[in-house]
């Protein structure tokens, strides 16, 4: 694969083909099957260790039964055999036959059942009651002889069968312990898996909503910059097709909007340029009438003169506003970053100013000490002598302005803070827009343009800064973050 055609890949997303939607959809599927796996697995293992209990519970059933029946047809034998001894019937033999033979059964069983078991009991067991059953067959006269052999092989069966019996209620112990043993295991690994499927479980979640949450936010983000009129920087959205999609649908409109700025600019330009001649003309016949040149003025005229020059003087400020707004909006484009000092700069911008605050009385302080950063110098001289401006403008006669130099690494901060009226809490919003006139205005000051604040947000913005009012009960405050791109 090429280079080219890996960054195409790359810039598609891991899922070319899916949308948010399917995406959403196969995340929940993927952390569905996960969690619903590990119940199943939970359920097959509780299903196994009840199946395990029954047994042990069934086979300890089973060991006990057999070791009772082996004791009780061992009981039988004994009382055929003696009555088959003494009223020599055949009917007590065939019973000890019946009872031997079952008591056969149960020592098989338990044999099979108890595999730690000694062998050589049940050899004993069997020995005993072969030679019983062996004097039982014999004749009259053998018989009344060998008693002693039958009553001896009784004596000897019942310790058999209790250490049978003993040994039965230890391999069900033992199995009841295994049987514990293996529960506990279980209960670790189910417990274990659990925990394991919820860690991983919320892992994929905050993967996948991490992962699909960042086209959204550069989504946000472009919007926020088309907002702010940020019409330079191409807009490009990684992720699902319909989110790629949207994003290419914004550049495109990113592109839109920045031709119609540039045609609202020199629409702007020719109309202003257009107008600024006749209007030069009626200036200046204004101010001829307004001079009597061409003779003697009564009251009325003079003041008819007066309001004629007044106004075009008024037009033609605002003409030339409009173009120098326009004039920094397309200067904001092109920043020329170097080295600067910027407690240097804010002094050579309050001493450019020193005839306008010091006239009236305000003391301009710096705070803060020296900070370098790589800032265009023209543009952010610009800025903050706008800021000093509207300090200026609203600040009582014998007011304080500071300047508060600080921040943090590869952050510069700029706080300026005056003890004028405030800004209106109305006016917060829509205090950077150009051409807005807030609501509290000094009085007896010729109301200002309204593009002051509009160009430090023009180059701070261009700087990849920003520009913000902060709450203050008294003045206000205004503060500046650059990032110091060193």
């Amino acid at each position: 694969m090429s280079k080219t055609e890996s960054g195409s890949v790359a810039r598609r997303g891991v899922f070319p083909g899916m949308s948010f939607r399917q995406l959403l959809l196969a995340a929940f599927l993927l952390i569905a099957a996960l969690l619903s796996g590990t119940s199943v697995h939970a359920l097959f293992a509780l299903e196994r260790m009840a199946t395990h209990s029954r047994e042990t519970a069934e086979h300890a059933v089973r060991l006990t039964e057999d070791a009772q029946r082996l004791d009780e047809r061992t009981v039988a034998m004994e009382r055929s055999a003696r009555q088959f001894l003494v009223l020599d019937d055949p009917a007590f033999r065939d019973r000890f036959q019946e009872a031997r033979q079952q008591a056969e059964a149960a020592l098989t069983a338990l044999s099979t059942a108890l595999p730690q078991m000694r062998s050589d009991a049940f050899k004993e067991w069997r020995s005993y009651s072969e030679a019983a059953a062996q004097v039982l067959q014999s004749d009259v006269s053998q018989r009344k002889a060998e008693q002693n052999v039958v009553a001896d092989a009784f004596a000897r069966l019942p310790a058999l069968n209790a250490e049978l019996a003993q040994e039965s209620k230890h391999e069900v112990e033992r199995r009841n312990n295994a049987l514990s043993y293996d529960l506990e295991q279980q209960r670790k690994m189910l417990t274990f898996q659990v925990i394991g499927a919820i860690v991983l479980a919320v892992a994929l979640a905050f993967w996948f909503g991490l992962w699909l949450s960042r086209p959204l936010a550069r989504l946000e983000m472009a919007i926020s910059r088309l907002g702010d009129n940020r019409f330079d920087q191409t807009i490009v959205v990684n992720g699902p097709a319909d989110i790629r999609r949207l994003g290419q649908q914004l550049d495109w409109l990113r592109q839109r909007l920045a031709d119609l700025e540039a045609e609202k600019s020199r629409f702007l330009r020719h109309v202003s340029h257009e107008l600024k001649t006749p209007l030069a003309a009626l200036c200046e016949g204004a101010a001829l009438l307004d001079d009597e040149v061409a003779g003697k003025l009564s009251d009325s005229q003079r003041e008819i003169a007066r309001i004629l020059r007044q106004n075009t003087s008024a037009l033609q400020t605002q003409i030339e506003d409009l173009l120098r707004y326009n004039e920094v909006a397309f200067a904001a484009q092109r920043i020329t970053r170097m080295p600067i000092d910027m407690r240097a700069l804010l002094y050579k911008v309050i001493d450019d100013q020193r005839l306008q605050w010091s006239s009236r009385g305000i003391q301009v302080e710096v705070e803060g000490g020296a900070r370098s950063a790589m800032l265009d110098p023209d543009k952010i001289a610009v800025a903050l002598a706008n800021l000093l401006t509207n300090a200026v403008r609203f600040s009582p006669q014998g007011g304080k302005i500071r300047f508060v130099l600080s921040g943090s690494p590869g952050r510069v901060r700029i706080d300026c803070v005056d003890e004028g009226p405030g800004v209106a809490a109305t006016d917060t919003v829509r205090i950077f827009e150009p051409f807005y006139q807030g609501l509290h205005q000094p009085q007896g000051a010729r109301n200002g343009n309204g593009i002051g604040l509009s160009i430090v947000r023009e180059y701070v913005q261009a700087h990849n800064g920003n520009v913000q009012l902060m709450p203050r009960d008294g003045g206000a405050h205004f503060r500046i973050e650059l990032p110091d791109e060193n």
